[in-house]
C-alpha cells in the first residue's frame, strides 16, 4: 500500500478569512516503510501571514516572495499524491485549505484525488482517549525524538507523523467478523479471522551477554545474601493445576 503523510503550513487559521497556503511536506510510506522519495514546498501565499502563524512557523514574506505559487506546483503535487492513502494529523484543517486552493484553480476537491484520507489525530484521541495527542505529546508518548523541532516546518512535521503514525499502527491486526451468507448467523456461527501477524525476528544472546548476565545475578545473590527470583523458573502450568 502507497501511504502519504502530510502536512501543510499556512498564513491563518482560516481560507475563508483568505488565507492561503505556504508549506507542503509530504513523506512516502510503501508497505510500512519510509520510501525516502519525498515532496517538499515553499510556496508563495500572494500575502503576509498572521502574526499568530508567523510566530509558529517563521517563514516570513521576504522567504517566501520568490518562492512558486500554488498554482506552478499543483499538478507536480496531485500527480505526487494520486491514488495513494493520505494521512494527515488534524485533517480537516489541512484538506479544507487544500480544498480551497483547488478551487482557485478550477480544480476538484482534494479527496477526489487521493483513495481516502486519515485523520490521526482522530485515530490518536481514540487510542489515548481523555490524553493530550498533539504531535509533539505523540512523540513523547513514543519515545520519538523531536528536539530538533523549534518551528513548525511542514516536511519535518510529516516526518515525525510518519514515525508516530507507525509506532500507533504497529502490531495491530485487524479483528474481524466473518459472516457468509451460506451460515446460519442467528446461531452465532460467524468466524473470527486474524490478519496474520508480521515475523518475528528472534536474536540469541551472544556468550559474552549471557557472561554479562550471569555476572548481574550473582551480583544479585549476593545482596541478597541467597538466590534472586531471576534464578527460579515457574513451575509448569500441570503442576500449577495439580496443586490446585
Amino acid at each position: 500500500m502507497r501511504q502519504i503523510i502530510l502536512d501543510t503550513e499556512t498564513t491563518g487559521l482560516s481560507p475563508r478569512n483568505g488565507n492561503r497556503i505556504l508549506e507542503i511536506g509530504c513523506v512516502e510510506v510503501l508497505n510500512r516503510q519510509l520510501s525516502g522519495k519525498n515532496l517538499h514546498f515553499y510556496i508563495n501565499p500572494e500575502r503576509d501571514s498572521e502574526e499568530g502563524a508567523l510566530a509558529v512557523h517563521g517563514l516570513t514574506t521576504e522567504f517566501l516572495a520568490d518562492k512558486p505559487t500554488f498554482k506552478q506546483i499543483a499538478a507536480e503535487f496531485l500527480d505526487y499524491v494520486r491514488g495513494a492513502q493520505i494521512i494527515i494529523h488534524n485533517a480537516p484543517f489541512d484538506v479544507g485549505f487544500l480544498d480551497a486552493e483547488l478551487a482557485l484553480l478550477g480544480l476538484p476537491p482534494f479527496k477526489d484525488h487521493v483513495i481516502d484520507v486519515v485523520d490521526s489525530l482522530q485515530m490518536a484521541k481514540e487510542l489515548h482517549p481523555g490524553r493530550r495527542n498533539s504531535l509533539d505529546a505523540l512523540c513523547d508518548r513514543y519515545g520519538i525524538s523531536n528536539a530538533h523541532r523549534v518551528l513548525h516546518g511542514a516536511l519535518l512535521d510529516a516526518e515525525l507523523l510518519a514515525e508516530v503514525y507507525l509506532s500507533m499502527t504497529r502490531g495491530q491486526n485487524s479483528l474481524t467478523m466473518d459472516l457468509g451468507a451460506e451460515e446460519d448467523v442467528s446461531e452465532g456461527e460467524g468466524k473470527l479471522e486474524l490478519a496474520p501477524l508480521a515475523e518475528v525476528i528472534v536474536v540469541a544472546a551472544s556468550e559474552e551477554e549471557l557472561g554479562l548476565h550471569e555476572d548481574v545475578l550473582n551480583q544479585l545473590d549476593k545482596e541478597a545474601r541467597g538466590s534472586c527470583v531471576w534464578r527460579f523458573e515457574p513451575p509448569p502450568p500441570e503442576a500449577t493445576a495439580e496443586a490446585a
